[in-house]
Parts: structure tokens; sequence; C-alpha cells
């Protein structure tokens, strides 16, 4: 076999990173692009506002969300509220004590997840309860930035659920030009990726032949 001279090996591995490099500019650039994208397309308002569904379930994660969550039952939106991903030990009175909601109409109507720790957990424990409970439709309150992974998380987990988005707008939190603030920019990109993950592992789901 003829051996290449020497002075050829400089030249592959320039070439290899060049091609690495230029690989690395269009991946980095196609992901800056689907961040805008994602941050273009966030809910800026709550397009649904009186559908009545079965339940309201809200996703842990801010007082805003609790809130939301006991004004929708009150206002007879649904006669069910489920809150999922609830540390373990908080039950309905530490709630309603944080909320200052009205005791009567939480003690009767909401119900506690405990066992979600992330976004799939909520969908999975969601999905027991709705199963359990004979729920066909449910308002989702979350985060607007957190809604469209929310959203496909459950969508593939309770495909046969009818469900509304019910977005809330954290002020800490400026959807609007997010780019100008740092800080909401570190959370969107976070939230990206996540979405990124949950889209891939939503892909191969659907194609698992033994799923």
């Amino acid at each position: 076999m003829i051996r290449q001279p020497h002075f050829y090996e400089p030249q592959r591995r320039f070439a290899r990173l060049r091609w690495g490099m230029l690989a690395a500019v269009l991946i980095g650039g196609a992901w800056v692009a689907g961040l805008f994208w994602y941050g273009a397309h966030l809910p800026r308002d709550i397009a649904d506002t009186g559908t009545v569904t079965d339940a309201i379930v809200v996703l842990t994660g801010g007082s805003e969300r609790l809130q939301t969550g006991q004004q929708l039952l009150e206002r007879g939106v649904a006669k069910k509220l489920f809150i999922s991903g609830v540390y373990r030990g908080v039950e309905v009175h530490q709630l309603l004590e944080a909320t200052k909601a009205n005791p009567a109409l939480l003690e009767c109507c909401v119900e506690l997840g405990h066992s979600a720790q992330s976004t799939m957990g909520n969908a999975q424990e969601t999905s027991h309860w709705a199963r359990a409970n004979a729920i066909t439709s449910v308002r989702l309150v979350t985060a607007s930035y957190h809604m469209p992974r929310s959203l496909l998380e459950f969508k593939t987990h309770m495909p046969d659920v009818t469900i509304i988005a019910h977005p809330v707008f954290p002020e800490r939190v400026r959807v609007a030009q997010w780019w100008r603030w740092p800080g909401t920019a570190s959370l969107l990109a976070r939230e990206f990726n996540k979405y990124l993950i949950a889209r891939l592992r939503s892909w191969l789901q659907s194609r698992d032949p033994f799923a």
C-alpha cells in the first residue's frame, strides 16, 4: 500500500477542523433562530377564558398560578381543581393560606398531586388522576414561557383529553423584547432547550414500534 506523504496530514486535520467549525456555526445559528421562533410564539394573552371544562390543572411553580386556579374555580369554569407537583407535606389548608382562597370551595373541590418532579411528571400524574376521575377536558394553568412544553407533554400523555391553555404572565418575565433582558433571555434559553428535548422524546416515542 502506498502511504501518503506526511505533509498531507496537517491538511487533513485542517480540513476536519474547518468542517467541524462550519457545522458548529450552522448548528448554533439554527439554535438561535429556533430560540427567536420560540420567543415569538409564546402566548401573549389568554385565547379562551370562558369554556367550561371538567377540571382545572395547575402546575406548581409560582403563586400566580395557584391564585389563577383558585379564581377560575370560584368563577365556575370547572368543578374540580387539581394541583400537580406539590411538595410532600403541603396540604390543602396550607394552600388556602397561601392564596387566601375560599376554604369551603377548595376543601370540597381541590386535589393535590405529590409525585411529579418535572413537566413530564406533571403530565403523567395528571393523566392518572384524569382517568381515575373520568376527566375528558382540562384547563391547563402555567406560566406563558412554560406553556409550549407543558402542552406538548400533556398532549403526548393525554391524547384523548381536550386541553385548553390558560397561561399566566409573571411580572419578572419580560416576554416582549426578551433578548434585552438577561434574566428572561437565560430563562427562555433553558426552557427552549427543554422543549427541544421533549419534542425529540415525543418524536422518538411515536416511531417506537414497541411503545
